[in-house]
This record gives structure tokens, sequence and C-alpha cells, in this order.
């Protein structure tokens, strides 16, 4: 009753297109950046980020490497890193990863820090076809509604590969609601016409509870812990047994 239909096909937005003009790209980023704080993004993952650390029994005085995957901006790279080291005692290296050359310059020349217990960098990869580096956890924010089924499992395979303890994700759940605060949150948040367009393709593109849980078992992973957070998102967590 409340979830949308599947899509028959899934449609390309425009922050996807290479071609798009810097200054839109620009505009979107920050755009995406005001949703995160409004969501509570950086809240939820550094909360189950702390979570999986807490529960291998580690001490507290290590040094994590956590990836960003399709950082974007490198605002919730940098946000999310700056959380960890202020919760935690331990050094924290955040890495933002994304294909776009464009979106690696801005972050790196805006968020990119070096201090004692924290260093922030940005690097340009391919993350659907490049290896990840290896890390402590690996983390992203409403990126894996852009990917097809296959594309998904993969990118999940992968991110357990690459990391020591697990990774944490947080994304859209398509459903009538979801809907309808994108189509209001873009506009109240953001000018950003890409923003705008995309924001409802995502939640369409997005999947339900049960399809998050099929990208697991078709990945042959264990079962994710899975947790409904507002605004019509999940926030999921996975660890090696």
């Amino acid at each position: 009753m409340f979830e949308l239909p599947p899509l028959t096909q899934r449609p390309t937005e425009l922050m996807d297109d290479p071609s798009l003009e810097a200054c839109q790209h620009q505009e979107a980023l920050r755009a995406l950046a005001r949703i995160h704080f409004f969501s509570g993004t950086v809240t939820h993952i550094v909360r189950h980020i702390v979570s999986l650390l807490r529960n291998t029994g580690d001490s507290s005085d290590q040094s994590i490497r956590v990836l960003d995957i399709a950082c974007g901006g490198g605002e919730l790279t940098t946000a999310v890193a700056r959380l960890l080291a202020a919760k935690t005692s331990c050094r924290v290296e955040g890495i933002g990863l994304d294909i776009s050359e464009r979106a690696i310059h801005w972050a790196t020349r805006k968020h990119a820090t070096t201090t004692k217990n924290l260093v922030i960098s940005f690097r340009a990869c391919n993350v659907l076809t490049d290896e990840l580096p290896s890390c402590t956890l690996a983390f992203h924010s409403l990126f894996l509604h852009h990917l097809d089924h296959a594309q998904a499992v993969a990118q999940l395979r992968s991110m357990a590969s690459a990391t020591v303890i697990g990774f944490v994700f947080s994304d859209l759940l398509r459903t009538r609601i979801g809907l309808l605060l994108a189509q209001l949150g873009t506009r109240l948040l953001s000018r950003s016409t890409v923003a705008q367009i995309d924001g409802p393709l995502s939640v369409r593109a997005a999947r339900t509870v049960d399809e998050y849980h099929d990208l697991f078992r078709a990945a042959h992973l264990p079962e994710p812990i899975l947790q409904r957070v507002w605004p019509e998102r999940v926030c999921i967590t996975w660890r090696h047994k």
C-alpha cells in the first residue's frame, strides 16, 4: 500500500551525467550536503560505526581507516571522520572516494586535513570497477540506489573484501511517503534544479526493506542489521563474523 512499484528501467540521474556543467554540479553537491544535515545522516552513520568498533572488543587507542564511497563534495566524509575522532580515542584516517575528478578537487581544496589524530583525504576512484583500498570500515550514503541489482551486489562484496570490521550505509526507501518528502524537501532545502529533479527519481529507484535483504543474500553475505530511520530511509550495518 505504501510502497511504490519497482521500476522496469533504472533512470539516469542528472548528477550521474559527466557532461553536467560545473556550476550545476557544485550547486547540487551543496544541496546534497544540506539534505544530509537535515536528515541526520552523520549521526546515524557514526552511531552505527561506533557500535561496530565497540563490538569488536579492540582497544580504544587504535588507528582506524574509514572509507566514504561515492563521497561527492566530501562534507559527509569530513563530518563523519571528525565526529568519530571526537567520540573515540582513535587516530582516524578518513578517505573519500568518487569517480568525479571535479568533485575530488573541490573536496580536497575545502576539506583535506592533516593533524595528529585526524587525516582526511580524497581520491578519484571508480568504485564499481577499481579495487577499494583496504580499511577498517567503509560507509556510504544515498549511493546504492544509483546501482542496478548486479552492481549493488558487486558493491556489497567489494566493501566486504576491503574492510576488516564491516560497513554501514544509509539509503532511501521506495515508499509513497518518501516520494512526497523528496518532492517537498528538495524544494525547501535547495534551489538546485538538479537536486529537485533527481530527488524524486532517487526514491523511485530505491529499494524496499525486503529488497535490501535480498541484495545481501545474493552477495552470499551474512544478514545485516537494518534500521528504519527518518526521513523514510534505512541505515544498514554489516559486520564480519
